[in-house]
């Protein structure tokens, strides 16, 4: 029996225990999944270990963490410097980014899409942001600070902060941030935040199972949305993908995952 896990802080609220167990169980794959509140980021490789886990997703606050217990790092994760999906390769870490891919699959249904704002300037957004510059988007980041958007003017995006920012028209405004996950917050001023929704045309929040104020804002005004559970379900297609050592199909696994989400 393979043991697997969600690392988080918090991560009481995750659905990847519930979406991977039943891909497990309705496939005849022996393994089991749980969730573990890790606190220190620098403890997740030593956690990781000592649990005997075969593989683990990470969510929020500790993907950059994760580049950096690794032994290996492949794929597009090794661009972006964040990772979300680990695996244990024969006692080696080899971790990976699945969030990117999983959020282009969330976004299909808002059709073309040709410039985008992030909010926030964490692991999340530095996914998106790169998957989104190589998809020939054009990419705006707003920040509150200035501290932590140098990686993302090194990989040619507009940054701004909230001082800084413009009154400018996007098709997509995401909210990376944690703001609204355990309470009312919005990931920027509402006096900047609404009149940059004002003239969007789509907006996506990275939190799922809530309505956030982020999202509340949108629908006030107007705005197609969705919050993150499609991005939940596009990545954990391709975490459990890995995790199963490629046995299963990603559209075999998609249509089980998906069953999940009705529970």
């Amino acid at each position: 029996m393979q043991l697997f896990a969600i690392f988080g802080d918090p991560v009481a609220h995750s659905r990847s225990p519930l979406m991977h167990n039943h891909v497990f169980k309705s496939l005849g794959y022996r393994a089991c999944y749980t969730r573990v509140h890790l606190k220190e980021g620098s403890r997740l490789r030593e956690t990781f270990f000592r649990l005997g886990l075969s593989g683990a997703n990470v969510t929020v606050p500790h993907k950059e963490a994760a580049y950096e217990a690794c032994d290996e790092v492949r794929g597009f994760a090794r661009t972006v410097g964040v990772v979300n999906t680990l695996v244990n390769e024969n006692g080696r870490l080899i971790g990976y980014n699945t969030d990117a891919d999983g959020f282009m699959f969330a976004i299909r249904p808002f059709g073309t899409i040709r410039s985008v704002l992030v909010l926030g300037a964490g692991g999340t957004a530095r996914a998106l942001g790169a998957r989104f510059r190589d998809a020939g988007f054009d990419v705006a980041v707003l920040n509150r600070s200035a501290g932590r958007l140098e990686p993302f003017n090194a990989q040619g995006m507009t940054t701004h902060t909230w001082e800084t920012m413009p009154l400018r028209s996007f098709d997509l405004v995401v909210n990376t941030t944690s703001a609204g996950l355990e309470d009312e917050s919005l990931p920027a001023p509402r006096e900047l935040l609404e009149p940059l929704l004002s003239q969007a045309r789509f907006a996506a929040d990275a939190i799922y199972g809530k309505v956030t104020p982020f999202l509340r804002l949108a629908a006030e005004l107007g705005k197609p949305c969705k919050d993150g559970a499609d991005m939940l379900l596009g990545q954990g297609v391709l975490a459990n993908h890995l995790f199963s050592g490629e046995s299963f199909d990603p559209e075999q696994i998609e249509k089980i995952m998906r069953e999940s989400f009705a529970f």
